[in-house]
């Protein structure tokens, strides 16, 4: 399919542009290389005729239908397409009987479920048994990661191939096969921004293109066809995918990548509320105290967007997040309270010394409460040296700050102190 087709048909119900280039061929599907070149996973199963049950794992329009259409070609099997969205119980019982009666007569089966995540734990279920003793070659697609969508049972009879969105390089290709289309170089380069990956999407909006006439550039393109949001998901893997890049980059101190990731969450629709309580608990979590000044700027934007909302509130988020980025950082009280936490479950219920303790009564005084307690501020170096620690618990170091921003300070302090302390 390599000459170009006509951009428009003529008279008469049309088939969509999509639908009238969709590849004959696996090798006219751009994008996806790395499954279906002859040395490739796919590539291999098809030469040597042995299709297994799989799960296709891709971003939508990267030819995850197409695909399963031409390995059933390829196999000679019976092509059976459902929904998730649309098909239940009835319908799987349908297609499972089918396939036994054409298994009977030799001929195999290959069902196709589109939006497989969709069927709820049982429906999936009702799959293992026909997969396993192969009535069907099953191949289901997935925008969701099918380690959480999809049960273990039926993910251990079936191979995950995960599909790459298409690169500008595969979506060129796709232009090219639409035949001429008018637009100046500017606003071919938009059309391919603007398609973000999705190559059905790609051709649905060259499909709204004006037929003959000049180029059209960048800002006729914008007013003819509709960019789509990004693709992302706030409740799912999107969702934590960004979260996670985000909160990385800060970590790794690339103010950069920060404001991308940053960029990318709002663009999608993300809430910026639970971006600032994300920035808030990176403060305390990976700044902490090597710049404890982070807990108050992370609260100060939190507060500036309440008070502006969108988008001008998002400007104090992202200077937040700039701040955490290039703050100096440590994770020493992170590390040293889960280390005190772990220490306290094990010594149980160990009393205070006493010498630390209120003696508001004669009883408790009788009984040596507040007893030769020194009040540190009166002491002539303002430490006292005196233990803390329950009586018979074996002194221990939970808090080792780093020699990085504030800490730097803290760690002379603490020295100073600690040879105090053995002085005593």
């Amino acid at each position: 399919m390599d000459e170009a087709l006509p951009l428009f048909e003529g008279a008469g119900p049309a088939r969509p542009l999509a639908d009238r280039l969709r590849p004959s061929t696996l090798g006219e599907v751009v994008g996806q290389g790395h499954l279906l070149a002859p040395d490739a996973p796919l590539g291999r199963m098809v030469a040597e005729k042995r299709l297994v049950s799989m799960i296709l794992w891709g971003p939508p329009g990267c030819g995850k239908t197409t695909i399963a259409r031409l390995l059933a070609e390829r196999g000679e099997l019976v092509f059976e397409p459902l929904s998730a969205t649309f098909s239940g119980v009835a319908d799987l019982r349908r297609v499972f009987q089918a396939a036994t009666k054409r298994r009977e007569i030799g001929r195999g089966t290959l069902l196709f479920v589109d939006e497989i995540h969709r069927f709820n734990r049982a429906q999936q279920d009702s799959f293992l048994p026909y997969v396993e003793d192969g009535t069907v070659v099953l191949v289901g697609a997935t925008t969701e990661n099918p380690s959480f969508e999809l049960n273990g049972a039926l993910l251990s009879r079936c191979q995950v191939f995960v599909l790459k969105r298409l690169d500008d390089d595969a979506l060129e290709t796709l232009i090219g096969r639409a035949g001429p289309v008018p637009l100046t170089a500017d606003a071919r380069q938009a059309l391919v921004a603007m398609a973000d990956g999705d190559g059905r999407y790609l051709l649905n909006m060259i499909e709204q293109l004006p037929r003959g006439g000049a180029p059209l550039d960048v800002g006729r393109l914008a007013e003819l066809v509709q960019k789509r949001a990004p693709l992302y998901d706030k409740k799912q893997e999107g969702h934590y995918n960004l979260i996670s890049a985000l909160h990385k980059s800060m970590r790794g101190s690339d103010p950069d990548a920060t404001l991308y990731w940053l960029a990318r969450m709002l663009e999608g629709g993300e809430d910026p509320l639970y971006v600032a309580r994300r920035l808030v608990r990176f403060a305390t979590e990976d700044v902490g105290m090597a710049d404890p000044q982070a807990v108050g700027q992370t609260l100060a934007a939190w507060d500036v967007y309440e008070r502006l909302g969108s988008p001008e509130g998002e400007l104090a988020i992202a200077q937040a997040a700039v701040y955490l980025a290039t703050a100096p950082k440590s994770i020493s009280v992170y590390r040293g309270f889960d280390e005190a936490r772990a220490a306290a479950r094990r010594t149980g219920s160990l009393m205070p010394p006493a010498h630390i303790l209120n003696a508001p009564t004669g009883l408790l005084r009788d009984l040596g409460y507040g007893e030769d307690y020194q009040y540190d501020p009166d002491t002539p170096d303002g430490f006292s040296g005196a233990n803390y620690f329950p009586d018979g618990m074996v002194r221990e170091t939970f808090y080792r700050p780093t020699t990085d921003g504030n800490e730097a300070g803290v760690s002379e302090r603490l020295a100073r102190w600690s040879a105090l302390r053995e002085d005593v």
